[in-house]
């Protein structure tokens, strides 16, 4: 539990909340939104490039700009290229921080949260320095370079790491009760920049003709959020836990040293994070509750990154939806988790607390899931089921609209998923526990995509409601696997 006490003994500037935190990092995933598009048509562009200076002979008097696409462009081989390129730079990055999600998560247990997120924007700053490089001088700086940037993404966590470490930042310093609201706040910042950030950066890009200006300011972003964090964002995770945790890495070191460098090398296990699940030393109901939170929380984080794209696609087949649709649905069904997250979930939470005040003496450490939690999770996954299942029946764009914004509500599954989580082990492990969770997605950010573009490419010919089917079976498994999640879990 949280030491009141201490806390209201530090300076106000010195005393750690999430609100601290939560308004920088707002910004920063509004940078983060505002990058994609510019991003997606920057690559495209300069593929572009190579591909007509390959081929000059298409177009001898061609002339390079980033602020249009040539028709040329609008060619196969260039779609496919462009197709594989962001394929590489997904996997790489993805790969990467399925590696370096989990070290930094149980780094922050050990020297805070604030040094550990710097790491993370250091990385994206590279990235952003790199591909502003790429675009300025395209004949001397490869466009092969911004997978480099992808490198350097990857070696911070990307946006995976800094959801977990920010979640566990939260955590240390917000009542168990609260946790899932304020998990929730910033799931709600994150979909409010990837919905908001691209309809900003394609006012800033018209209005000063240059699409580079977006990546110089987001990386000036990038670079405030830093300096937020070292000076002004009050640590979170107070010294003398981190030197505690840090006289426990070294015993558990210690009591696993082998003989040579070779023998690490053979016993190096990816899936190494993963033994929190297993909750050592806790009770069985701990154990089972970790596991399946765990696996119903990749199942749904897994599907929503695998179909994002598919939907886009599938929206332009059957209903013949332009760009100016597809973005009025991506608005709606964002509105839509926004309000869940910012609205709904803080609402419905507050109304419950009011009625059932958490108790105040004679808690544990580990509390595990509260029945009103469950609740919310299972509401939540139903919704995400009968959005999808409205995917697959629906009859006209009006009527799939609507199932967005159904599933939209689904949103709020996850924060509520990953606060629950917390709430079974000591809080000196929360760091550890959330760095699991972070490889778990960065598995599924590789595979969900993949996996799942390859079932709507091999059905769309004959039945391509069949992708939205598929999907629906699986929120169904995580709802049917959502009730072995018991209360309690002490």
């Amino acid at each position: 539990m949280l030491d009141i006490a201490s806390l209201e003994a530090l300076p106000w500037y010195k005393r750690p909340s999430v609100y601290w935190l939560l308004v920088p990092f707002a910004f920063s995933a509004l940078a983060m939104g505002g990058v994609i598009v510019p991003k997606v048509n920057l690559v495209l562009n300069l593929i572009c490039h190579r591909y007509l200076k390959e081929h000059s002979s298409l177009n001898p008097s061609y002339t390079f700009s980033l602020g249009r696409t040539d028709d040329h462009c609008r060619v196969p081989e260039v779609q496919r290229r462009v197709s594989i390129f962001k394929l590489a730079m997904s996997a790489i990055s993805g790969s990467l921080a399925a590696v370096v999600a989990p070290k930094l998560g149980e780094l922050s247990d050990r020297y805070g949260r604030t040094k550990m997120l710097v790491w993370n924007s250091f990385m994206m700053i590279i990235m952003e320095i790199i591909t502003i490089l790429a675009a300025q001088f395209p004949d001397t700086v490869s466009v092969y370079w911004i997978l480099i940037g992808a490198l350097f993404d990857g070696m911070g966590g990307s946006f995976i790491a800094a959801m977990a470490i920010s979640h566990s930042f939260a955590a240390d310093c917000t009542p168990s009760s609260q946790r899932s609201v304020v998990f929730g706040y910033f799931h709600g910042c994150l979909f409010t920049g990837i919905a908001v950030g691209p309809i900003i950066a394609g006012y800033i890009v018209k209005l000063t003709g240059d699409i580079i200006s977006m990546f110089y300011i987001a990386a000036g972003i990038h670079i405030s959020f830093v300096f937020l964090l070292l000076f002004v964002v009050p640590e979170s995770v107070p010294k003398m836990r981190q030197l505690t945790a840090r006289e426990k890495h070294r015993e558990d070191i210690e009591s696993q040293i082998t003989a040579t460098w070779l023998s690490n090398l053979r016993t190096f296990n990816l899936f190494a994070p993963l033994k929190i699940l297993t909750g050592t030393g806790a009770s069985p109901s701990v154990r089972r509750n970790l596991i399946v939170l765990a696996a119903t929380d990749t199942i749904v984080f897994g599907v929503g990154m695998g179909a994002a794209v598919v939907i886009l696609l599938y929206s332009n087949y059957a209903f013949g939806w332009d760009q100016w649709e597809q973005s009025k649905f991506i608005t709606i069904m964002n509105s839509s988790r926004v309000s869940g997250l910012l609205f709904f979930l803080p609402a419905v939470t507050h109304w419950y607390r009011r009625r059932h005040p958490p108790p105040t003496h004679g808690r544990t450490e580990v509390e595990g899931v509260s029945p009103f939690e469950l609740s919310v999770i299972r509401f939540a996954i139903l919704a995400d089921t009968l959005g999808f299942l409205g995917y697959a029946l629906a009859q006209d764009g009006s009527q799939f609209l609507l199932c967005g914004a159904i599933a939209g509500i689904g949103g709020i599954a996850s924060p509520s998923m990953q606060a629950a989580l917390t709430k079974h082990v000591p809080k000196e492990k929360i760091g550890q526990l959330l760095g699991a969770m972070g490889l778990l997605h960065a598995v599924a950010r590789v595979i969900g995509p993949t996996l799942f573009t390859g079932i709507y490419a091999a059905t769309v010919s004959f039945f391509p409601r069949a992708y939205f089917m598929v999907l629906t079976s699986m929120f169904c498994v995580a709802y049917l696997v959502s009730w072995q999640i018991r209360p309690g879990g002490e």
